[in-house]
């Protein structure tokens, strides 16, 4: 596999985007705990020069300008069944909507699959992009994040309709 690395300036810091062949395959904050070793990264990469960087690059632009709802690079997560069964759902939450680690576990057979949920969704390697930033604790609460809870608040801020934010008094 022909893996090369960049970095993306963004609101949420510095990402980490490892292409692999024709693929997405790693998208890391600062900070986030399960980044592969360096050695994973493969090469640098000029982001103008490759076109699945460039077009990672171009569409979390888009993303954190309000443009893009959807992402259209193609992502390749390479997990045991179950992370890939809870990426899947990842995948499936639309923009701008919030779920429970406990709604996810259920719909994958038994709500005693919380935990276990939360850790796939953790060990995520593509953030943003699956948006595991969309997933919270019962009753809402904000839990969890690999790139921490501030950038989490800041993802769900940016997809909160203007009227909602509006009406925020905090």
């Amino acid at each position: 596999m022909d893996v090369r690395h960049a970095y993306v300036d963004s609101p949420v810091g510095r990402l980490l985007v490892v292409a692999g062949d024709d693929a997405l395959v790693g998208l890391y904050f600062p900070g986030y705990r399960y980044t592969p070793p360096p050695s994973a990264w493969g090469r640098r990469a000029d982001t103008s020069a490759d076109p699945v960087l460039a077009r990672a690059q171009s569409e979390l632009g888009e993303y954190f300008a309000g443009e893009r709802q959807v992402f259209d690079v193609p992502a390749v997560t390479n997990g045991d069944e179950f992370q890939e069964q809870v990426w899947a759902q990842l995948r499936e939450i639309p923009y701008g909507e919030r779920i429970t680690y406990g709604d996810i576990a259920v719909e994958l057979g038994s709500k005693g699959f919380a935990q276990t949920v939360g850790q796939a969704v953790g060990r995520n390697p593509v953030s943003i992009v699956i948006p595991c930033h969309r997933v919270v604790g019962a009753g809402g609460k904000l839990t969890g994040f690999g790139g921490g809870l501030e950038r989490k608040q800041i993802l769900l801020d940016l997809e909160e309709p203007a009227e909602a934010r509006a009406g925020r008094l905090f």
